[in-house]
């Protein structure tokens, strides 16, 4: 069976960074259809532009379909989770943030989510599995908004210390840990 995967970039971000076309290509060679859509940002940021564009692919969302958010990109699966009519098989949260200090870009997400308040129950309801990615080192965001997320998930956290913002910058090209994880639900649950 083929599954449609989607990873999210974050803020500034685009679909060539990071571990976003290893990460492709290993799906790919799994038999996944991998989209990782460009959203506005910075200029052109904000929630409704980016559920505008997610829109473009709604054929692709079933109870298969996996869901990966980088920073922002988790920030906006969680959104995501609200909206859908139906529910996706999985989601990972890398370095998400859900507006708990130190964090860098509280006031720019803040405007972006329209508040830190979030719909829970149909968050968890939209997921059948959750996986949450955190480090003690993020330079954006402390790991509090990590252990808050996934307490409210009902999950253990996936925590990996030293590992920055799981982006180029911190050495992650690759990260084979969420390859591993999302491998595992592929054949296990085909």
């Amino acid at each position: 069976m083929q599954r449609n995967i989607f990873i999210f970039h974050g803020t500034a971000g685009n679909p060539q960074e990071n571990w976003f076309p290893w990460l492709k290509k290993e799906l790919e060679k799994k038999d996944c259809r991998v989209f990782v859509p460009q959203f506005p940002t910075p200029k052109g940021e904000s929630l409704e532009s980016w559920l505008d564009v997610i829109s473009k692919y709604k054929k692709y969302f079933d109870k298969d379909t996996i869901l990966i958010g980088h920073s922002k990109g988790g920030l906006f699966l969680l959104r995501l989770l609200e909206r859908l009519k139906q529910p996706v098989h999985a989601s990972f949260l890398v370095s998400t943030a859900i507006g708990i200090k130190p964090y860098v870009f509280y006031d720019l997400n803040y405007k972006f989510t329209q508040g830190y308040e979030f719909n829970w129950d149909k968050i968890r309801s939209n997921s059948k599995y959750f996986t949450v990615y955190h480090s003690d080192n993020d330079p954006y965001t402390c790991i509090d908004n990590g252990k808050q997320i996934s307490k409210n998930l009902g999950i253990n956290l996936t925590f990996i210390p030293n590992s920055g913002h799981f982006n180029t910058k911190s050495g992650y090209t690759k990260f084979d840990k969420l390859y591993e994880d999302i491998y595992s639900l592929l054949i296990n649950n085909s």
